[in-house]
């Protein structure tokens, strides 16, 4: 798929390709290793250490759970996008009021590089892989951006406008973090 003149793509997460996903979760972004919605609370969360998430990371690979798609501009990592069956999850029921659906999915964390923000690489890639996550079953795609962030910190959710431009609907509003939907 095209943005522009940069051509992006997304690879779902497998075992041949963990050495992009390490990459990906290196530096700045090796404390969480995309383990934060796995966690049952977020009690606690802020005194878990990389070694403690990283050990819960390895162990849902050595579970066969590839939860997510890496994200290339012109064949270069640029972004991680975590997407999984929902109710996987169990911090998500109760915060955000949802019942129990198996074909359900939620994106948990939408990831951009530095280098690759602000250029549109995030919508196309969701655009990407929203007909993939429908031929493996999902009914409807969840999404829990937080409103109002500014710092990119905040953002790991993926902006809330990104997912409105693609079609998702605010199905639970919220000040802080509303529940997006798509449906197929």
């Amino acid at each position: 798929m095209s943005c522009g003149t940069n051509r992006i793509a997304v690879q779902r997460l497998s075992p041949s390709n963990l050495s992009e996903f390490a990459r990906i979760h290196d530096g700045a972004h090796s404390l969480c290793q995309c383990v934060a919605w796995w966690v049952p609370t977020w009690d606690g969360w802020a005194q878990r250490t990389q070694q403690q998430n990283s050990d819960l990371r390895a162990q849902l690979f050595a579970d066969h759970v590839f939860d997510g798609y890496l994200i290339y501009r012109d064949d270069v990592l640029a972004g991680w996008c975590q997407a999984w069956k929902r109710d996987a999850f169990a911090k998500i029921a109760t915060p955000f009021g949802t019942a129990p659906d198996n074909r359900a999915w939620m994106i948990g964390c939408l990831l951009t590089l530095p280098d690759f923000r602000n250029q549109g690489v995030a919508k196309t890639a969701l655009r990407s892989i929203m007909p993939d996550l429908k031929a493996r079953g999902a009914l409807t795609v969840d999404a829990y951006p937080k409103r109002g962030a500014c710092d990119e910190g905040e953002l790991w959710n993926g902006p809330e406008s990104t997912y409105l431009e693609l079609g998702f609907e605010i199905v639970r509003d919220d000040a802080k973090r509303p529940v997006l939907r798509l449906s197929f």
